[in-house]
């Protein structure tokens, strides 16, 4: 069994996590830290857990004791907690922040349909954005074959716990329902990840530097706009660029580039964020409009985006199936 630990137990990602993991076949659950809610059930944080575990908050960790770690605190809190604790040699990582994902200090960047290889091979992942997956995922394939020469645009629409546990002015029930709007428009944290992963990608990124940061005129130019939804999961992706493939060829290339992935699915048809809400799936659809290539991209925000791709990552690393504990359906209403 793969014994696993969680500090920051207490939010929405690591709620989804603690579902999957106390269904999975090859885990063992040994803490989940939260120091406001040590000695209570998880099942009275996280409701849906009652009746499917006993397990309570832990005030402390044991970093030997556990085969994995994931980590589910805020951003900035990864390298505040390893630069007061030793990480063990034989400890695997999955940070679901955002602190690693410029690869740094040993850290792989956890997309799977990306670089599997290098996932299966690493101690260490730096899970994506959500954000980042689902535009990721529809670009992957036009920065692999050299087309991403033109600018891109992007407009992606996520739901509220897309924010996190905490409650603000903009996560409200009362304000969020019946309700649309943008936010960091061209200026998503996500964009950094983005460009930076599309850079190495390419095979016109020469001026890249894995470890010495960007080059700005290497940079693909994307123009993201984030918009908050009125529902509660799942990411919608409308993706326009334009290209000189047409219709067929880049329909071709989208399912060859996407024939081993376990979870990401090539259409040709629209598709509905109901699809994959609940699911580890990520559908891609194609359109050619004259020009332009529309690619929708929908994921659920808090599994393929945060806990269930973590998951997906820790079956890598420790070596079993990456479908492991992630065959679930979506509903049909």
């Amino acid at each position: 069994m793969i014994k696993v630990g969680i500090l920051g137990g207490a939010g929405y990602t690591a709620g989804e996590l603690l579902r999957l993991l106390v269904n999975h076949p090859e885990v063992e659950i040994v803490f989940v830290h939260s120091t406001s809610n040590a000695g209570n059930y998880l099942w009275e944080v996280h409701g849906g857990l009652f009746g499917d575990t006993q397990l309570r908050f832990s005030d402390s960790w044991d970093l030997a004791a556990i085969d994995v770690l994931f980590l589910c605190s805020a951003h900035g809190k990864s390298r505040e907690f390893w630069e007061q604790n030793a990480c063990p040699q034989t400890l695997k990582v999955v940070d679901l922040a955002q602190d690693y994902r410029d690869e740094s200090d040993g850290y792989v960047y956890g997309l799977p349909e990306w670089q599997r290889d290098k996932i299966c091979a690493a101690r260490k992942i730096a899970n994506p954005g959500c954000f980042a997956t689902a535009i990721q995922l529809a670009l992957l394939p036009l920065a692999a074959a050299g087309e991403l020469k033109n600018p891109v645009h992007v407009t992606a629409i996520t739901g509220s716990t897309g924010a996190g546990v905490k409650p603000s002015a903009t996560t409200h029930f009362s304000w969020r329902t019946d309700n649309l709007s943008t936010y960091k428009v061209f200026e998503h944290q996500h964009l950094l990840e983005i460009c930076r992963n599309l850079c190495l990608l390419s095979p016109h990124s020469g001026q890249f530097n894995r470890h010495s940061g960007l080059d700005p005129e290497s940079l693909p130019q994307i123009q993201f706009v984030p918009m908050r939804g009125d529902f509660a999961r799942g990411i919608f992706a409308s993706v326009t660029v334009d290209t000189a493939l047409s219709g067929e060829e880049a329909l071709r290339l989208y399912r060859d580039y996407y024939a081993g992935a376990a979870f990401t699915f090539v259409s040709d048809r629209p598709v509905d964020l109901k699809q994959v809400v609940n699911t580890n799936k990520c559908i891609v659809a194609l359109e050619k409009h004259g020009d332009t290539l529309v690619i929708s991209s929908v994921i659920d925000n808090l599994l393929k985006g945060a806990s269930g791709q973590a998951v997906q990552n820790m079956n890598l690393i420790c070596g079993i199936p990456e479908t492991t504990g992630l065959k679930l359906k979506a509903s049909a209403f």
